[in-house]
């Protein structure tokens, strides 16, 4: 097993186990086969049909990575202890539908709004808060395959905390094979945990790495999104990461 193989699933162990405890003692997180199936029991929840599953909605009418990272952080910022736990169980799931927030902020309340209008967030809570949306809007459909691009600099909304330094981190995003769609599902996941565990906070600053592939995984990564790669079962790439520094 190569070095980056064996750190995608010490990675994804710790996350499974930090977020939901019984499915590290229902499943051997420490073999390939037991975080496959952990993998897809993750998979099979998320497909159910369970108005109490614990989601956030996010109506996007445009995207701009860049942009999107600073108003997912900001976003993240305003959830409160106790709606973030129960999130951190369901893996920050998060459903993305296209729309214009514009036309919606009269029907729908809104815990977050991009100032230009490009996106809005629902507070996580059951799935059933969201059902009216989710079936008035389809699901945000953007099959384009991203581009690899120069780096992206940004700063993270917000003042620092008192008695904080702000950081500096690498956000990556492997583009090769990953459709618009599919880059603010691994983003929002790495993002999101990241501002709930502490890892970003207001005033950082967060350089965004579009490359073709996050291989080797920088042995800096504070977070990693993995998920099995469909051309070599048993293994794992990294589709997202964040890293210590730019």
């Amino acid at each position: 097993m190569t070095r980056t193989q064996q750190l995608l699933r010490e990675r994804t162990a710790v996350r499974i186990r930090a977020a939901r405890p019984d499915l590290a003692d229902r499943h051997d997180l420490a073999t390939p086969d037991g975080l496959l199936d952990a993998h897809r029991h993750i998979a099979q929840e998320a497909g159910a049909a369970d108005d109490g599953q614990i989601l956030a909605a996010v109506v996007v009418r445009d995207v701009d990575l860049a942009r999107w990272v600073r108003d997912t952080c900001a976003f993240a910022f305003g959830v409160p202890p106790e709606d973030a736990a129960a999130w951190r169980a369901s893996f920050t799931r998060t459903v993305f539908l296209a729309g214009n927030p514009d036309h919606l902020r009269d029907r729908f309340v809104f815990a977050h709004l991009a100032d230009d209008g490009s996106a809005a967030w629902t507070a996580p809570g059951p799935a059933a808060g969201t059902t009216t949306l989710r079936r008035l809007l389809k699901l945000f459909d953007a099959p384009a395959e991203v581009p690899p691009a120069p780096a992206r600099h940004l700063t993270v909304p917000g003042a620092p905390p008192p008695g904080r330094v702000p950081v500096t981190r690498g956000l990556h995003l492997a583009t090769a094979g990953c459709t618009v769609a599919e880059a603010l599902v691994h983003l929002n996941h790495v993002v999101a945990e990241a501002v709930l565990d502490g890892l970003i906070a207001p005033g950082d600053r967060l350089t965004l790495h579009r490359v073709p592939r996050i291989n080797p995984l920088p042995g800096h990564a504070v977070r990693v999104r993995a998920v099995p790669d469909p051309r070599l079962p048993g293994r794992l790439r990294a589709a997202a990461a964040l890293t210590d520094g730019d």
